[in-house]
């Protein structure tokens, strides 16, 4: 029996524990964002470069890495019941430094560092919505990744608002604002 979900009726994180079938959705603001069911093999030679990157750079810190599918709630102040939660999503990789916001669902709170892959599926939703709701939470760090191009944008939060701080293209280095001391290769990253 399939689930049948209104995509223009607001939902929070009580009815999402609800759903269970194996479809990957996200809430923005309360509304549904379905996922691709699997992303491209590139989207996934690149998120565990990037992945396998970050966490052997995190191996003696105090952060801890994660990869899709993982859950982030972004929170309201004070607003945590599952019943007030209308914002969870599941970026590729997401970087959590306050290890108080970790729990068996994922994280409850803004992680401090994000990386969306884009895929045509979901481009929009990563360039504008989830730009806006990172933004929103205080997400200090945000890299999109366009794959075809081999280009990598990064924001970093600066009094509230994202700062372009690079456009980072398939021959060069990159480090995270706040990881300065870990370079990443993107010939590595986007070789074929």
């Amino acid at each position: 029996m399939e689930l049948q979900l209104d995509l223009n009726k607001q939902y929070t994180y009580a009815d999402y524990l609800t759903w269970l079938d194996d479809k990957r959705r996200e809430l923005i603001n309360g509304f549904i964002k379905i996922m691709t069911p699997a992303p491209r093999r590139i989207h996934q030679e690149i998120s565990s470069y990037l992945h396998r990157d970050i966490a052997n750079y995190l191996r003696k810190k105090s952060c801890k890495v994660y990869h899709a599918p993982f859950d982030v709630r972004l929170i309201e102040k004070d607003k945590t019941a599952d019943k007030e939660i209308i914002n969870v999503v599941q970026p590729d990789i997401s970087v959590i430094c306050d290890l108080s916001k970790l729990d068996d669902r994922g994280c409850l709170g803004a992680p401090d560092f994000i990386i969306e892959i884009l895929s045509p599926s979901t481009s929009k939703t990563d360039l504008k919505d989830k730009y806006a709701l990172y933004q929103k939470f205080g997400v200090k760090e945000y890299w999109i990744v366009f794959p075809t191009e081999k280009v990598i944008y990064q924001y970093v939060l600066e009094k509230g608002k994202y700062e372009q701080k690079g456009i980072y293209v398939e021959d060069e280095p990159i480090s995270p604002h706040i990881f300065p001391d870990l370079s990443i290769d993107l010939k590595e990253v986007f070789k074929d």
